[in-house]
């Protein structure tokens, strides 16, 4: 009887050891708690999505069915918070990160990445240091601040017909990214930029910079910087009196833009661009089936970025399944020359870990709503 017991002992133990092997772990990074966490909830709630769907289709690797964790964290948009999560996610043998959604947050969290070996795909961060670190585990599925301001400062000057420019920034990573990249687009034959002013991601009160920036008449007002500012500021405008377009990134370009801002919104009055884009009637089935995935999940409108952080949990599992492996070192090589047809498109990285041919997609104001204008390349 003893002899028979024993097998079945260490038959109970292997089956355990292999079952807790079969749990792979996934970190994400967001704001959910701070003036951002719209923006951080829609990035988790998109995370949760594509965990769920790659679990209930039976997610394997190297034939063996292995069950996709999310372990989720709030970075609150704050850089030493960030960098602790960070560290909470190394301790916690996560097999890759998915985020930050803020370039002030993400830029120092992925040295402690690169540091543990663990790969991590941003959806949101588009500050161009990010990858310019060179870390071979550093990537991201939207263009950067290059990109973003560069062409938003073109399409003021060339199809805007700007002139007269201010331009304010939230002194925050992204921030000051966008807006130096979108005065270096901004050149053309009697273009000035009249006025650089700064305010911060937690302010609430812009007149003396706003009454400031009046003075000199600007036909545009460019800011870098987040919706939660964005809206407010907008309508500290109306009240002053400025009459002038506003143009900005991907950080207040949301549908909570409309809300925050109220009538101040005006029509056609503003300008943004969110990194990425589809095109094609194909591709435009694609993204408004996902929109209305995500809604019945959720209970929610698409914010931001979801589709951005839904391919990129889904970019790193394809690489897990091409290598075989959830092991970071095994599957960092494929990662690195994955071609995968996502929500948002083609996604394929480039040698620094920023996104090939990267999209921009331009929106406008209309009726307080987010209208799109047009998707470039």
């Amino acid at each position: 009887m003893t002899t028979k017991l024993i097998p079945l002992a260490i038959a109970m133990l292997i089956a355990g050891s292999a079952s807790a092997q079969q749990v792979v772990k996934i970190g994400h990074v967001g704001p959910v708690s701070g003036p951002n966490s719209h923006l951080g909830k829609d990035n988790e709630n998109a995370a949760r999505m594509a965990i769920d769907e790659l679990n209930a289709k039976g997610f394997t690797i190297n034939g063996q069915k292995v069950t996709l964790q999310l372990v989720a964290e709030d970075d609150g948009s704050d850089p030493k918070q960030g960098t602790a999560v960070a560290q909470k996610l190394v301790d916690a043998k996560v097999k890759g990160v998915i985020g930050h959604l803020n370039s002030g947050t993400s830029v120092p969290a992925s040295k402690i990445y690169n540091d543990a070996g663990i790969p991590q795909i941003s959806p949101a961060t588009t500050a161009t240091q990010y990858t310019k670190q060179r870390f071979p585990g550093a990537f991201r599925v939207v263009a950067n601040d290059a990109k973003l301001g560069g062409t938003l400062g073109k399409y003021a000057v060339d199809t805007l017909k700007a002139k007269n420019i201010a331009v304010i920034d939230d002194r925050t990573t992204y921030g000051q990214g966008v807006a130096t990249e979108f005065v270096k687009g901004a050149k053309g034959p009697g273009v000035k930029i009249v006025g650089k002013e700064f305010t911060s991601a937690t302010a609430t009160d812009y007149t003396a910079i706003l009454t400031s920036i009046r003075a000199k008449k600007p036909d545009l007002v460019f800011f870098g910087g987040m919706d939660s500012v964005g809206g407010p500021m907008l309508k500290q405008m109306k009240a002053l009196g400025i009459d002038a377009r506003f143009m900005g990134g991907d950080g207040i370009c949301t549908e909570a833009l409309g809300r925050l801002a109220g009538d101040a919104v005006g029509e056609g009055k503003v300008i943004c661009a969110e990194a990425g884009g589809v095109t094609g009637a194909e591709q435009e089935k694609v993204m408004s089936d996902f929109r209305a995935r995500f809604k019945q999940k959720t209970g929610i409108e698409v914010q931001l970025y979801a589709p951005y952080v839904y391919d990129a949990v889904m970019v790193m599992a394809a690489a897990m399944q091409k290598a075989n492996s959830a092991e970071p070192a095994k599957y960092l090589p494929e990662l690195k020359k994955i071609k995968y047809k996502g929500v948002t498109g083609d996604i394929a990285f480039d040698a620094s870990g920023d996104i090939n041919n990267g999209a921009l997609t331009l929106y406008t104001f209309k009726g307080g709503k987010r209208s799109k204008m047009d998707v470039i390349r």
